[in-house]
Parts: structure tokens; sequence; C-alpha cells
């Protein structure tokens, strides 16, 4: 697969915007060129275009106003807005502020993106999955980045407004944008996708994050695979040979299948793994263009998994094995998902703190149980939210694997669910006096700080909601 678009960086202007969204022009210069798009007002830049999405609690029309205080170029809002015009509004129109009305201003900022990446010509790498997105997504835009001018898309900002933002981007013509799609409701995926047109799409696992919106595993995999949608013969589908929902998906994907795997045959493979904990994974990498020795800092099989799949995308685009193998050894992860943390105080952090679901909860405790360490083996696990029902049992599954790793010591926080988790630990086996539930992380970050000492090996891990977080910072604060 080859990439290079060619041609000078698409220009923002009104006229241009406004026929690519589908807008009326009601006032401003047709010819003035946007800067780049906001939603944010906070965050608006001086000749940016903004955007009045409407949200659940908040309606973007009632910033406009303060957008263009703020410097903005230009305002798309819903039609009708200029009809209310008030007497400053017409000042600001006619101080050259461009204003555009449409009927959606959300699907505005969609068809915008959609649009841009059009027009662009940048090939797209779209990246679905129940876990490992963000990781996937980094290590595929670094072994790409290695021949290609490649983008990827910042932090979270994986959905149907984050992505047509990053989208909008591609206006500078990279050769190759990687990008994730995140969900947690059926049709969400099917809308990234139509904006995004990706080219290659990765779908990593299916696992139970947010269970809580859907009926079973069964109906999350449905959701996840409207990545197969509006595929060509041409497209390429990016997929794990080691998870059997995906597996039995495949026939209806209309493109060509390149697969990825540890424990099944697969187009990638790896083979001959060693575990180091916290020191990182090496393994041999096999595909059809040969096998080369791999070594990572990336902790456990989830981030192999994850260069599995960047490996197979980097492939497709020509990046050699033995550069992939350099680049591997250079890896970091994210913040707060797997950092290794040393302090000085002899304490070493398992910094997973970014997110959390049973599946990548139970690879992080083994992770753990597999780092060498001269201490104590501590698990600070919060809980994993949007589970629904089902949240009492899958904590409680989490709490049978911390017993079954022989952790010396457990902090739990969170609600009725993490209590559940504490509980199934005690009755699996771990001692009532190693195991402490807390309502808050912050209690939580009292207790480590209290009960690490030098030579202590501490997971943290929990949904973004319970900010568990805050008990790595106040380790590095008061232990480091």
């Amino acid at each position: 697969m080859t990439s290079g678009p060619e041609g000078p960086a698409l220009r923002l202007t009104a006229r241009w915007v406004a026929g690519a969204m589908g807008a009326v022009l009601v006032a401003g210069d047709p010819s003035l060129e946007f800067h780049g798009v906001s939603i944010d007002t906070r965050t608006l830049a001086a000749g940016d275009l903004f955007i009045a999405i409407r949200g659940e609690r908040f309606d973007g029309a009632e910033f406009a106003e303060a957008a263009i205080g703020k410097g903005a170029a230009g305002v798309v809002v819903p039609r009708g807005w200029s009809a209310k015009a008030s007497a400053e509004r017409g000042v600001m129109a006619a101080a050259g502020r461009v204003v555009l009305e449409v009927d959606d201003t959300t699907l505005a900022l969609q068809t915008l993106g959609h649009v841009v990446r059009r027009e662009s010509g940048t090939k797209v790498v779209a990246i679905t999955g129940s876990a490992g997105k963000t990781t996937t997504k980094e290590v595929t835009a670094e072994l790409l980045a290695a021949r290609y001018r490649v983008v990827r898309n910042r932090g979270n900002l994986n959905n149907h407004i984050g992505l047509p933002l990053s989208l909008v981007e591609l206006r500078q013509r990279p050769e190759i944008a990687v990008v994730e799609l995140g969900m947690n409701h059926p049709g969400e995926i099917s809308t990234l996708v139509r904006v995004a047109e990706p080219d290659v799409r990765v779908w990593t696992n299916v696992g139970e994050a947010h269970l809580g919106f859907f009926a079973s595993l069964d109906a999350i995999a449905d959701a996840k695979a409207e990545i197969f949608e509006a595929a060509s013969p041409d497209t390429v589908l990016v997929t794990n040979a080691d998870d059997d929902r995906i597996v039995s998906r495949l026939p209806r994907f209309a493109g060509r299948v390149v697969s990825f795997g540890i424990d099944r045959p697969a187009d990638v493979r790896a083979s001959e793994i060693v575990d180091c904990g916290i020191d990182g994974t090496s393994a041999r990498i096999t595909t059809a263009r040969g096998s080369v020795e791999v070594a990572t800092p990336l902790v456990g099989r989830g981030n192999l998994a994850n260069i599995l799949a960047a490996t197979a995308v980097a492939e497709e685009f020509g990046v050699t094995l033995e550069t992939i193998a350099e680049l591997a050894a250079t890896l970091r992860p994210a913040a707060h998902r797997g950092e290794i943390v040393r302090l000085p105080s002899g304490i070493t952090i398992i910094d997973d703190s970014y997110n959390a679901n049973p599946t990548a909860t139970r690879r992080a405790i083994e992770v753990l149980t597999r780092s060498a360490s001269g201490g104590r083996r501590i698990a600070v696990l919060g809980e994993m939210l949007e589970l629904g029902d089902r949240a009492p049992e899958l904590h409680a599954t989490v709490g049978r694997a911390t017993a079954a790793a022989k952790v010396d010591v457990l902090l739990v926080v969170g609600g009725a669910p993490a209590a559940a988790l504490a509980e199934a630990a005690v009755a699996a086996g771990l001692s009532k006096d190693a195991v402490q539930y807390f309502a808050t992380s912050a209690e939580a970050a009292e207790a480590a700080v209290a009960t690490t000492k030098a030579g202590d090996l501490v997971l943290v891990k929990g949904s973004r909601g319970v900010r568990t977080d805050l008990v790595v910072d106040r380790l590095k604060a008061e232990r480091g």
C-alpha cells in the first residue's frame, strides 16, 4: 500500500467551508480563511472557526458571541440564529466576522471532517477494540513515521465530535493519519466509519468495556463489527486471530483480512515469548516477509498484541521488520497506561490508572506477579465502571484473580462492585488483614502512602471516573 498526497495545504475559506458543510453564509467575507476549527471557547484561538455544538447539558449557540469576542473569525450556528440578531451581533458581522448557518451543527462538523479527509488524499488507519486502542494507535503511528509524514488523533478525540475535529487537521495533507474509534452504544462506530472512510481498519479485541450499555459480549462484538461497513475489496482489516468473537464475524467483511496473534496461527504472529514483567517483553515476530527478534519495554502480553497489530499495519505500508524491531525497543507507554515509575524511595509503581475493564485488569495483575521484586506486590484497584448488572460478578472475578496471584496487599476503591471485589479476594484465600476497602481514591492514597515501603511494587489501575491516578500522584509526592 502506498501513500503520497500532492498539493498545498487545503485552505479553510468561508466559501469552501460553507460548500463542504452545506451551510448558508449569512454574514462575512467569503474569502476569509480560518486558522483552525474549535468547539470550545476555553481553548479557541484567534482566527478559528467556532462550531456551536449542542450537547446533552449545553447549547454551543449560547457561546457564539463569546467566541467572537475571543477572536473567532467566524461561527457555525443553527439556522435562524441570525434572525434573532441583537445590535451587538450586527456590529460583529459588520466587523468582518463570518456567520454560517446549518440545520445540525454536529452533522456539519462531521461533514467538514469527512470532506477534508477526502480532499487531503491522506491514507487513514482507524483502530477500534475494547482495550488497547490508544496504545495500538501510538505504536502504529511511531512505526509508520519511520517512512511517512504521520498524524494521529490527539488524546481521546475518538468519538462523533473528536474524530471529525482530528480529520479537519488533515488539511495539512499528511501521508497517513492514525485514528482511534471509540464507542459505548450501537451505531457509533458506523457513524465514525462513515466520517473517516478508513483505508486500513484495525480491530484489537472484544472485552467487557461498556458492558452496562449492552445485553452481552456478543452485542458488543456486533457493535464493534460496524467497522466492516462500506468496505471495498481494497480495504484492509487487521484483526485478532486469538479472539473468537472477531473471527466468527470475519465472513461479513468485504475486503482483505490480515491477522495477528499469539496463541493461534496468524499472518503476524509472536512466538518464543519472554515476559520480563516491568522490564518489558521479548518475542520472535514472524510474518510472510520473514521473522525478527523484538524486545520492548512495554509490559505484558496485551501490549505485545498491540505491537503485533501495529506491525501488521506497518508492513502494509512497506516498513521493514528490521525497522519495526529497532523502534519497538524505544517505545514508551502513554501517560497512565502502564508507565513504570521508579521512585527514589525504592518503591516502583505500575501506573495503569487511565482506565480499566475486567480483562485489562487481570492482564495487569499478571504483569504484577511476573515482575521480579525484592519486596511486596501491592495492587490498588479502582472500580470498573459501565459494567451494568454484571458489575458485582465481574468485580468478583477480578478479586479471585488477585487471590490466585497471591498479592501481598490489596487496596480497593469505589462503590458496591469494588466492595464485591474485596470480599471475593478474601473468600478466595487472601488474608483479611491484607485487604482494605475505601470509598474514594483520596482515602486509598492515604493508605497507600502509609502502607508502602522500599522494595514494594505497586500496581494502580481503575476506571477514569474513580480517579486512581490520585494514588499515583500522592505516592510520587510523598514517597518520591
